[in-house]
């Protein structure tokens, strides 16, 4: 009987992990390179065109798999949600990313990385019919890194500072960006009109990706890696002020280990948050979870 409710469980399991469709397809390829993604579509077919989440992983521009997060896509798909998990190139791979190395590296390592995604989203809205996608719906999202190249690509000039040509219409705007524990380099560049709804999440003691302006991995001035970041708290204000729509989710204590939160754990605060934004919902919400680790005293809803 025990071997019986062993097998249907691991067939049932099996059935689950299967029941959404997975497309390995290759977005950009030259003489040098050639980048993937994964394409999670939901099984049950309607009428309707499917919203589209485009990930990209995090790893410091060095490492990280598309794989990685493979339990979001199969989640949102399960709930009518496409997702593009990318493949992008890692500029700063046996470099240093940190603050012995250069600064003109890392931004570069940023606009490759963003302009890998640029030529992923065009490549699925050349093949929006094909998949049956909505390209008025299409969100973007990311961990640590990734969430750098969610926020850049958002709001970067796409004439100024894509590397390669491409068709993605100079008009396109994303419908709404998910990002964990991600930072923008001027903060400047999100004015009201170019605004899209955002989930944020970030940990505000984090010594990696500063939660509110600061210096990427704590830095110091004279650092030849120095470069100052926004990061999800100092986005937060700053939306709030524009009277855009914002989510913001913090970690008292916590650091960067919660950059995959939204991708993990908080799978259906996505969920809800795409559900909302396309509804044309108001969003504006900052939930403070309390860590086990001690929180510095600069912010007061921390104590």
């Amino acid at each position: 009987m025990k071997k019986i409710i062993i097998f249907l469980f691991t067939t049932l399991t099996f059935h689950n992990i299967h029941a959404q469709e997975i497309k390995t397809l290759t977005y950009f390829q030259n003489d040098t390179l050639r980048l993937d993604l994964d394409l999670y579509l939901p099984q049950k077919k309607t009428n309707e065109k499917t919203p589209l989440i485009l990930f990209a992983f995090g790893g410091g521009f060095s490492g990280g798999e598309r794989t990685s997060e493979k339990d979001f896509g199969l989640f949102m798909a399960k709930n009518g949600y496409a997702v593009a998990s990318i493949s992008y190139s890692l500029y700063m791979k046996g470099k240093d990313f940190g603050c012995k190395g250069t600064l003109t590296e890392k931004i570069k390592a940023i606009q490759i990385g963003v302009s890998d995604m640029w030529q992923a989203t065009s490549f699925l809205t050349e093949n929006a019919a094909q998949y049956n996608l909505d390209t008025s719906k299409f969100f973007i999202s990311g961990i640590s890194a990734g969430a750098e190249i969610g926020f850049h690509a958002s709001f970067w000039d796409y004439k100024l500072m894509n590397l390669y040509p491409n068709n993605l219409s100079p008009d396109f705007k994303y419908a709404g960006f998910i990002g964990g524990s991600g930072a923008i380099m001027d903060i400047n560049l999100i004015t009201k009109e170019k605004a899209i709804p955002m989930l944020l999440a970030h940990g505000n003691n984090d010594e990696t990706v500063p939660y509110n302006a600061g210096s990427h991995r704590s830095c110091l001035p004279n650092a030849s890696g120095w470069l100052i970041l926004f990061g999800s708290y100092a986005v937060y204000n700053h939306m709030k002020d524009l009277h855009k729509n914002i989510e913001l989710i913090t970690f008292c204590g916590g650091g960067h280990e919660f950059s995959g939160y939204l991708f993990h754990e908080g799978q259906q605060y996505v969920l809800d948050f795409v559900n909302n934004v396309l509804k044309g919902k108001k969003i504006e919400s900052h939930l403070i979870i309390p860590s086990q680790k001690k929180s510095p005293g600069n912010y007061l809803f921390c104590e």
